[in-house]
């Protein structure tokens, strides 16, 4: 038995800092009283973090193998004594995911500390004598837009921005956190969110992580903390099995700790449409938030695309249009309203409009994304793959990339049909490794024409409970399915309507 290897300098989550050498665990730089097997035990998932720690591992790293007492006993109390030393809590967890009879997830981003020695070297050396003015200002201005984004969202003055994004304090009213360094981890933390890159979500996951080791009843920071989650399954690898239910147990959180907060109500409303194919408690809760605050921008974005799945054009345009005048500067919002008019048949507008977006934000995701299918469905294949080669590189996504490079050989050599043989093949091959959801497999045989095959896959997606089924009824390269019972059957499987 030994310690696994963290870095000797220690690692730090949220406002703690775990001291391996020392064995010491501080908040806020104020020693945290501990016992020897929940370190140990914290240790052992610091070393792991997002994956999963059985029980067994944790058994072997705890004891010698020569001490036989109850492991399960004292696994279960150890990890219990940890979260208590945490603040941390298994239903709604920040630090510890208990993956249910398999063992612990450390689900926290972290950092490693550098050692006090190199640190004062760092803060020691001076500046280059040639240093000019401007280059310092070039370093300064992203330190200054955060400092700006911070005063923005300040409280006084989303008070005075009553009508815009965030709403009336009369409607749903600013939480105010408990403490000055929770408001500013939570107001870092929607920074952070609203640039939307893998990077700055889980930037954002840190703050909101930190807001609420400063304040466990911060309900806005258990919002943000739901917001990045149902997020991150889109714009990372984090797959929809681990992203959406801990974005549940941060909206139910939120709710718990203020009934009042439109934001709460709309990220439960979410995560209950999205990851859990709940329709009617959807519904209740994208009507509970927009009631609470009709200026709630991400409530009526959120139920437009809701709208959508099901199918309610018109009035999901509206919604979207609403969200819009709230925040007409929201570029997810923009690129939602681009997919929006393309599957409403607006594909001109849709176009220009997912064009425009492409053009002024390069490494915004969604353009490309959106484009990409538009062009699949359309059969501007050079243009599919251009776009599907962009989202790629943006999502550091490996497995796209093969597949992108598969599907570009195949196009080269031998047009349509040796580009679908290469997508096929390469992304059975993504799917039989886990990668890649049975969701774009339908698609591309369904494009091809292979009906069967296409069944097939979303019937898969359906066991699986792929997120992407929801689109099945609106998405235009599934189209020559729907005159077959199965589709429709599956249709109702999902609780979408049916097709007429």
């Amino acid at each position: 038995m030994g310690l696994p290897q963290v870095s000797p300098a220690g690692i730090r989550f949220g406002v703690f800092e775990a001291d391996v050498r020392a064995g010491e665990l501080r908040k806020s730089g104020v020693k945290v009283r501990i016992q020897q097997l929940p370190f140990r035990a914290l240790t052992v998932l610091l070393s792991r973090p997002g994956e999963v720690v059985s029980r067994e591992d944790l058994r072997q790293a705890l004891w010698p193998e020569d001490v036989f007492v109850d492991f399960d006993q004292g696994i279960s109390s150890a990890i219990r004594r940890l979260r208590d030393a945490l603040g941390d809590t298994a239903d709604n967890p920040v630090f510890i995911e208990t993956v249910e009879r398999r063992g612990y997830r450390w689900i926290a981003p972290i950092h490693p500390l550098e050692p006090p020695s190199q640190e004062k070297v760092l803060v020691a050396a001076p500046v280059p004598a040639k240093f000019s003015p401007w280059r310092k200002l070039l370093f300064a201005l992203p330190v200054l837009a955060l400092v700006f984004a911070v005063w923005i969202f300040r409280p006084s003055y989303r008070s005075a921005r009553a009508g815009a994004k965030y709403g009336s304090a009369s409607a749903s009213g600013i939480h105010h956190a408990a403490n000055r360094e929770a408001e500013e981890y939570y107001l870092k933390g929607r920074f952070y969110w609203n640039k939307r890159t893998p990077e700055s979500l889980n930037q954002a996951v840190d703050s909101f992580t930190q807001a609420i080791v400063q304040d466990s009843n911060y309900s806005d920071a258990y919002v943000g903390l739901a917001d990045c989650y149902n997020l991150l399954r889109e714009y990372t690898l984090m797959p929809a099995s681990e992203a959406y239910p801990r974005a549940l147990a941060a909206a139910k959180k939120a709710v718990e700790l203020d009934d009042h907060s439109s934001e709460a109500h709309a990220s439960l409303a979410f995560v209950s449409f999205f990851g859990m194919w709940d329709a009617a408690t959807a519904d209740r809760e994208f009507r509970r938030a927009v009631a609470l605050d009709p200026n709630n921008a991400n409530a009526h974005h959120w139920y437009a695309t809701y709208l959508l799945t099901l199918g309610r054009f018109d009035e999901s345009l509206k919604q979207i249009d609403r969200a819009q005048a709230l925040d007409p500067d929201s570029a997810s919002i923009l690129a939602d309203k681009g997919m929006l008019l393309w599957r409403a048949g607006h594909r001109k507008e849709a176009l220009r409009l997912l064009r425009q977006l492409e053009q002024a934000d390069p490494d915004s995701v969604s353009p490309h994304r959106y484009l990409k299918l538009a062009y699949l469905e359309m059969g501007e294949y050079p243009a599919y793959l251009s776009e599907m080669k962009k989202e790629a590189l943006l999502l550091h996504d490996a497995s796209l990339s093969a597949i992108e490079e598969a599907a570009e050989r195949g196009f080269a050599a031998r047009g349509e049909r040796g580009m679908f043989d290469g997508l096929i093949e390469q992304q059975e091959r993504a799917y039989a490794q886990g990668k890649l959801s049975p969701f774009f497999l339908a698609q591309t045989y369904s494009r091809e024409g292979n009906t069967q095959e296409a069944l097939k896959y979303l019937e898969a997606c359906y066991d699986r409970h792929s997120e992407e089924i929801l689109n099945i009824d609106s998405d235009g390269t599934l189209n020559n399915l729907h005159p077959i019972p199965a589709f429709q059957q599956l249709l109702a499987k999902v609780g979408l309507p049916p097709i007429s």
